[in-house]
């Protein structure tokens, strides 16, 4: 019984989100969430991820979450009626490891954005969030870029395996996103291990460390 307008995007491709942004409004002033949710993950530490890697991933990990954000909540402040933005992060975006060297510096980035932007609109009643899910099990374990050691298929079946095992499904996920945006949270660890990685992280760093 609802409409709904869907389009294949690049998020990393600035035109690519601009000929969409220009369909949605054709449509609409302006949305009243949005969310930016497109990732890709990259497993290996600093010396084994190249230049071509960090492109990538910076790419849709956080340009694409600055085009989302760039193309979208101008319209929002101009309806002047609120609205709230949703940027998904990760445990990894305040809980870095020589594992996900590349990964956990876009997630930080976005964790970085949301707090600044959510300063910025507070004015225009916008809230903004960054969402950080932890171990969900999802199709990432499967598409995710691994270099250096942990290039293997034995490791890569681990990790699917093991998220499988976890099976925190990312419907729970999304139940978390409506309550972090009712009560309009800065940040929201969604599983368990993202909410004890986070207060580890607050109030014991130097454990955090070890």
């Amino acid at each position: 019984g609802h409409d709904v307008l869907a389009r294949r995007v690049d998020v990393a491709a600035e035109a690519d989100m601009r000929a969409f942004a220009e369909a949605v409004h054709a449509e609409v002033e302006a949305v009243d969430v949005l969310m930016n949710n497109a990732g890709v993950g990259l497993g290996g530490g600093f010396l084994h991820t190249t230049l071509d890697d960090w492109r990538w991933i910076v790419g849709i990990n956080l340009c694409g979450v600055v085009h989302g954000c760039h193309f979208f909540v101008p319209a929002m402040v101009r309806r002047g009626r609120g609205g709230h933005v949703v940027n998904v992060a990760s445990a990894a975006g305040y809980f870095a490891s020589s594992a996900l060297a590349a990964y956990a510096t876009t997630k930080f980035a976005v964790v970085g954005l949301s707090e600044a932007l959510r300063d910025e609109l507070v004015p225009h009643g916008i809230g903004v969030t960054a969402i950080c899910p932890g171990i969900i099990n999802t199709a990432i374990t499967q598409t995710s870029r691994l270099r250096g050691p942990d290039d293997t298929p034995e490791q890569r079946a681990y990790l699917v395996e093991a998220y499988r095992r976890r099976n925190y499904g990312p419907e729970r996920v999304a139940a978390h996103v409506l309550k972090a945006i009712q009560r309009n949270r800065a940040v929201a660890p969604v599983s368990p291990e993202a909410w004890g990685m986070y207060l580890l992280k607050r109030f014991a760093p130097g454990l955090t460390a070890r």
